[in-house]
């Protein structure tokens, strides 16, 4: 299976996912149903976490299509960057929809506002994410002329140029988003290490509902890393590449799902000072300890696996 086999595969999830989400965050609002607000909520955090390999498998499969048509060509751009604005437009969506899950485990709903915020995100990103599928659809339709597609693709390119730019010719750019990097790693692993050590049995006289209120820290350093991530990728595609980091992707998808597990679960929740947790909660605690730190060993041995540099 190559990238492009792998991007057809991935590349139904923003766009189904995101129909699914909004409208289970619509049938929400109209029962006034807790119970289906907070489903809502986690399947768009969930759909989040699922398109960030799509974008990611796009993005290298590009160079498979550098012997195509000029057509073909334009379309691919035009395409990457309406995937990055949607990506862009996913991402404060599904901050804010875990903000709420965060917010309905310790207050058992989310702070007003935070649900209708999350619905308007929700329509802007479908729609961005459903101009996106339309032109990628397009790509291998031989009906396309090189003259749609130059119309289509005219005013595309210039936030992908830009990113790239900023990535490989700025003298404080890439130093910067590297420091960041590292910066939103430590707050994230270090955090979801003290829970997950808490879960298998170390610090008993601390209830996880205290080590709970530090989660939204954690979520803030995966965001940090998702986002220094996608710029070094848009700078630096060719480099990013290599089977390690689509396993350390893959590996992040597996961390990120456990942090959710840790916001909402009511195992973690009810271990209580003193307590032991059930043997699915310290499984999965042991799960996600040992997924971020392989995540970090492929982050760092990227120069000296595979073909990334």
């Amino acid at each position: 299976m190559t990238l492009s086999h792998l991007h057809l595969v991935l590349n139904h999830v923003p766009v189904v996912g995101s129909v699914v989400a909004f409208g289970l965050l619509l049938l929400a609002l109209v029962r006034h149903s807790a119970d289906l607000r907070r489903a809502a909520l986690e399947v768009v955090v969930l759909v989040g976490l699922f398109s960030l390999p799509a974008y990611l498998s796009g993005a290298g499969a590009q160079p498979e299509l550098a012997d195509k048509s000029a057509a073909a060509v334009a379309m691919v751009r035009a395409h990457h960057d309406a995937a990055l604005l949607g990506s862009i437009a996913m991402l404060p969506t599904v901050m804010l929809a875990w903000v709420g899950l965060w917010q309905t485990r310790r207050l058992t709903r989310p702070a007003r506002g935070v649900f209708g915020a999350v619905l308007l995100l929700a329509i802007v990103t479908l729609a961005l994410m459903g101009r996106a599928a339309n032109l990628g659809g397009l790509i291998r339709h031989p009906e396309v002329t090189a003259l749609q597609a130059a119309q289509t693709a005219e005013s595309a390119g210039w936030m992908t140029a830009w990113i790239a730019r900023v990535g490989t010719l700025g003298t404080w750019a890439w130093p910067a988003a590297e420091a960041l990097h590292f910066i939103g790693m430590a707050l994230l692993f270090g955090i979801l290490l003290a829970v997950n050590l808490r879960l298998l049995g170390m610090m008993k006289p601390v209830a996880f509902s205290v080590l709970h209120r530090l989660l939204p820290w954690a979520m803030l350093g995966l965001t940090i890393n998702v986002v220094t991530g996608m710029v070094f990728v848009i700078g630096l595609p060719s480099q990013y590449a290599g089977w390690p980091f689509y396993w350390k992707i893959g590996l992040l998808i597996v961390g990120g799902a456990q942090l959710l597990y840790l916001t909402i679960a009511d195992a973690p929740w009810n271990v209580t000072a003193g307590k032991n947790a059930p043997v699915l909660a310290r499984t999965l605690a042991s799960t996600g300890i040992v997924a971020w730190l392989v995540v970090m060993y492929f982050g760092r041995m990227l120069p000296y696996l595979g073909n990334s540099f």
